[in-house]
């Protein structure tokens, strides 16, 4: 061991002599105090460490040690060179998961209140070494260190595609790396049913393995599942055995994995198995479960027995999203079931369920957190909200004076494109860029200071619809959830952009040497190229005529959107892109005079997934009085519905004309319906 005397400044190239001097020192994330000092702390592998934690906890933390980079050895010793103390409190620090962290000529000092602030200590020191050729470096530092938030989550979708339970481990030890501490697993769904329960095990029998190669080709299919042995048959589950060594791998790394358990919605599996627990009886008929049929509960508390036993987490997921309620609506035990409790319709409906699946938890010593759906007729007395639709689900629920996970889809989903579309492999659609999760606050400014505490956390989402391999997924979530964990963790005003897209360039590089796969940020496209400037014509901020309204759910800026020079990016959830839900684009523009008009366009976009069509087609016509006009080009789209890529199409006129009026209708297909979108009617 050595001390070699250089300048460390955190993130900043550092200037020095000698043969190891290190270059730069990022954290992700960032930690609340971080002070560095002159001078580094170089060692080799192999060195002794201290600690003492009780022996209950001791064994995990020395595992980990020298299972590490770093092979540090467990001593005796008072004066090994790695300390990491157990102490009754830190000053300035109430979160158990906080630590202080200091390395000097005599080594490193950690301290914390319970081992997870330990270990969170050591995820530190891994990210600061250098490697070098005689062992690492460490740069003299002083760190003071807790979360934002207690909850600091990821959620894994492995109904649509299953994923081994090694890939699991595997995204388990970067969550550790980057101090997440939850994982949200969602176990059931529509597309299979992947968790072994003894009692039913009809469900992985028949509903574990489709005979399709992917999700989307079951989707475009008959969406009927198969046995394991089937010709074709794709997917798996994981036995009772399997989850107990998932969950005891995330104990050591001090996470919890919470299980989600689809309800009443997304339960077509279950109906394909037990179609007497549907509104119809028959099975490939309903998504839904019979909520009038007392065997449905019976059902659902029998699974959740099962689920409690195996999962030791504080909360169970229940799902509650997107149930569809006409079946409900038809059902005579359903309608039954409305009138016998006192129900007002089907919403309430919903909520008696999750206030049956509440009681049942509590009265096992669990805890239920659900979608935001859950608070549509009446929320359960101590649910906890996941606010994915939004933000306003969890302002809703956090006045109400319940917990709240903010996760929502315009910052948090990583199914979404990551870069410029036509370079990236096919997503749900969206745009979602490192810089937009990072930009992200869970807190709104619309909650007191009463208030604001009810937000627990935060989550990203990796919705696995279109993310069929296992190194798909990964390519999907890294980097983007490593600035959900700077989001996480790390308080706002410590937050800055250009330090963390460094940092994120180097843990690029480090999370492929050790065999991920995540995109590569240092080849990023970027946003939309029209999108990044605000485009001067004839039209700017001139009035615009509506003959139909504009959705109310995708406003953009209203009625100065067409006009207002900005044009719109890679999504039509972006607020620039104003959306048309099975109306026509129908606008007419003033010019203010009558003047020459030499050019008239406009760029529609196509998505299939959502029902984002481009018009049949678009008509551009003109006008020196608004009374009579000049049809100019009917212009006929030549994209066929069926494209599946995101497409983008502008409709343009050419020629010479004189005109104050131009009015331009983008005309919807109404072979297909869904949306219209489009961004700015540009008139030279």
């Amino acid at each position: 061991m050595k001390i070699q005397s250089i300048l460390c400044l955190c993130g900043l190239l550092v200037m020095g002599c000698g043969p190891s001097v290190q270059k730069e020192v990022t954290l992700i994330p960032q930690p609340q105090v971080c002070e560095l000092h002159s001078g580094a702390y170089s060692f080799s592998e192999g060195e002794a460490f201290v600690t003492n934690l009780p022996e209950s906890e001791r064994g995990d933390l020395a595992a980990i040690l020298e299972a590490s980079p770093f092979r540090l050895v467990a001593s005796a010793k008072e004066n090994a060179p790695f300390r990491f103390e157990l102490v009754p409190a830190l000053p300035n620090i109430q979160s158990p998961e906080g630590y202080t962290l200091t390395v000097g000529s005599e080594g490193v000092h950690a301290q914390a209140t319970t081992a997870t602030g330990l270990f969170y200590a050591f995820q530190s020191l891994l990210q600061m070494a250098e490697k070098e050729e005689a062992g690492f470096v460490l740069p003299c530092v002083s760190v003071s260190d807790y979360p934002r938030f207690g909850y600091r989550g990821m959620h894994m979708d492995v109904s649509r595609h299953f994923r081994s339970k090694e890939f699991v481990m595997k995204q388990l030890d970067a969550m550790a790396r980057y101090k997440l501490n939850r994982l949200h697993w969602h176990l059931t769904d529509g597309a299979g049913w992947r968790l072994e329960i003894k009692r039913y095990p009809e469900l992985t029998e028949q509903t574990a393995y489709r005979p399709y190669p992917n999700w989307k080709a079951w989707w475009k299919g008959d969406r009927h599942y198969c046995r394991k042995d089937d010709p074709g048959a794709d997917g798996g589950y994981y036995t009772q055995d399997d989850v107990r060594e998932v969950l005891e791998y995330a104990r050591k790394l001090h996470i919890t994995v919470i299980p989600e358990i689809e309800m009443p919605g997304h339960s077509e599996e279950v109906l394909a198995v037990f179609p007497q627990l549907s509104c119809s009886g028959k099975p490939y008929q309903n998504g839904e479960l019979c909520i009038g049929n007392e065997e449905t509960f019976t059902f659902l508390e029998n699974v959740l027995t099962e689920v409690i036993a195996l999962f030791p987490s504080e909360y169970i997921h229940v799902g509650g999203d997107e149930a569809a309620k006409s079946s409900w609506e038809k059902c005579p035990k359903c309608q039954a079931r409305i009138r016998k409790e006192g129900l007002k319709d089907e919403k309430e409906l919903q909520s008696y369920l999750i206030h049956r699946m509440e009681k049942f938890l509590n009265d096992h010593g669990r805890k239920l957190i659900g979608w935001d759906e859950i608070l549509e007729g009446g929320l359960a007395p101590s649910a906890t909200v996941m606010s994915w639709r939004g933000e306003q689900g969890g302002i809703t629920a956090a006045k109400a004076g319940h917990g709240v996970i903010m996760t929502p889809g315009e910052f948090c989903y990583l199914d979404a494109y990551q870069d410029a579309p036509a370079t990236q492999p096919e997503a749900i659609g969206g745009y979602l860029t490192l810089e937009k999760v990072y930009s992200y606050n869970p807190v709104p400014a619309q909650l007191t200071d009463d208030e604001k505490p009810f937000i627990q956390g935060v989550q990203a989402n990796v919705w696995a619809e279109y993310i069929p391999t296992e190194e798909h997924l990964e390519y999907m979530t890294y980097p983007r959830l490593l600035a959900l964990a700077e989001v996480a963790w790390t308080q706002p005003e410590r937050k800055d952009w250009p330090r963390f897209r460094e940092a994120a360039l180097k843990e690029v590089s480090w999370l492929q040497a050790q065999g991920y796969h995540p995109f590569d940020l240092s080849k990023e496209v970027g946003e939309r190229p029209e999108s990044l400037h605000p485009v001067e014509h004839l039209g700017l901020n001139c009035p615009v005529k509506y003959a139909q309204p504009w959705s109310s759910a995708y406003p953009a800026s209203g009625d100065s959107t067409l006009t207002d020079g900005v044009r719109g990016g890679w999504t039509y959830g972006d607020r620039r892109w104003q959306g048309f839900l099975c109306k026509d684009v129908d606008v007419t523009i003033d010019l203010g005079k009558v003047t020459d008009v030499r050019l008239v366009e406009a760029d529609f976009l196509q998505l299939r997934g959502p029902e984002v069509w481009l018009p049949k087609e678009v008509v551009i016509s003109l006008s020196e009085d608004g009374r009579e006009f000049t049809e100019m080009k009917r212009i006929a789209t030549d994209v066929p519905v069926t494209e599946e890529r995101l497409t983008f199409r502008n409709y343009r006129w050419e020629g010479q004309a004189k005109a104050r009026y131009v009015h331009f209708q983008g005309l919807l297909n109404r072979e297909v319906m869904g949306w219209l979108f489009t961004d700015e009617i540009i008139i030279k």
